[in-house]
């Protein structure tokens, strides 16, 4: 299938998906960042700041974007690297993967550069699958070592979901974990409510988390699936009121309608050796769901309902 690559107003190229039912997926080559996925009724799915900048190299707030090769500040680099800031390719000779069939595609790019390997003195190959079928967006990043000697990493997709209000929204799936709180210092704590509610500002990193969180949103009786593998972590992100005024990339209210969970290798990173690779698989799908009216239980969501 032909990729259908236009250059918007802002002048960033991005490359649309389509797939039989009517969703669509919007891919930037600036960052690899995903910043548009909408269902066949056209309804958003990701959140996308309206103060978000789209000049270059500002990050963009919103959609997905690839931390790499360092999530937040974990590490002496720039926050959550520099991955996202960077121009991509498309990538016209991609290792084969799983059939795609039905599936709208795009495989992206990122090389190391001279500048790159100034700040992180390794050579890299960083590779991102986008796939878009009927209720579901894949993503499939790649980290190939084209280095002579070995090196580690941290790595995040920021997922960026669309919310109908955050005080509505409760995640299932993280219970009982232990997490680092980043309003405390990276102190290390122990999930106790049996679901994640939102009334006021969180920034945690969940530790060895399942490979299936769902994300439930009463109001939109609308439930995210977040399925993922080669990536134990998720970030659990919402700045509250406070924290979203001093943003000034972000609407004093715009926590409102956002929530950010991640898919992310944090608390061990990965090590390749000299021409190894890495590979992780993100799949966010939307189901509705009527759980407010006490039809659906969250479980069977987490647990097998497809």
């Amino acid at each position: 299938m032909p990729l259908n690559l236009v250059h918007d107003s802002d002048g960033l190229p991005r490359i649309i998906l389509t797939e039989p039912t009517g969703s669509t997926a919007e891919v930037l080559l600036y960052g690899g960042q995903v910043v548009s996925w909408k269902n066949e009724r056209r309804e958003e799915l990701l959140f996308m700041s309206s103060k978000a900048i789209w000049k270059p190299p500002k990050a963009i707030r919103g959609g997905i974007p690839v931390c790499f090769p360092q999530f937040g500040n974990f590490g002496s680099l720039e926050q959550h690297g520099f991955a996202r800031n960077r121009v991509w390719s498309l990538d016209n000779d991609p290792s084969p993967l799983s059939p795609t069939d039905n599936q709208s595609s795009v495989d992206l790019i990122l090389k190391s550069t001279e500048e790159d390997i100034k700040m992180w003195p390794r050579s890299f190959e960083l590779r991102l699958r986008v796939s878009l079928s009927a209720g579901k967006l894949t993503l499939i990043p790649r980290v190939r070592n084209t280095d002579g000697k070995p090196f580690s990493f941290t790595l995040a997709l920021s997922n960026y979901l669309s919310v109908s209000d955050i005080s509505e929204v409760r995640v299932e799936g993280l219970e009982t974990l232990d997490y680092f709180d980043n309003l405390i210092h990276r102190e290390r704590f122990t999930e106790q409510a049996d679901a994640i509610t939102f009334d006021g500002e969180i920034d945690r990193v969940y530790l060895s988390t399942p490979n299936k969180i769902a994300i439930i949103d009463h109001e939109k009786k609308r439930t995210f699936v977040l399925r993922k593998d080669g990536m134990p972590d998720a970030v659990v992100w919402n700045p509250w009121d406070k924290k979203a005024k001093a943003l000034p990339d972000l609407g004093d209210e715009e926590y409102k309608t956002m929530l950010r969970v991640d898919s992310a290798a944090i608390e061990t990173p990965i090590a390749l050796k000299p021409f190894e690779e890495w590979r992780g698989r993100q799949e966010i799908s939307a189901v509705s769901s009527s759980y407010c009216s006490g039809q659906l239980d969250p479980r069977k969501v987490l647990h097998g309902l497809r």
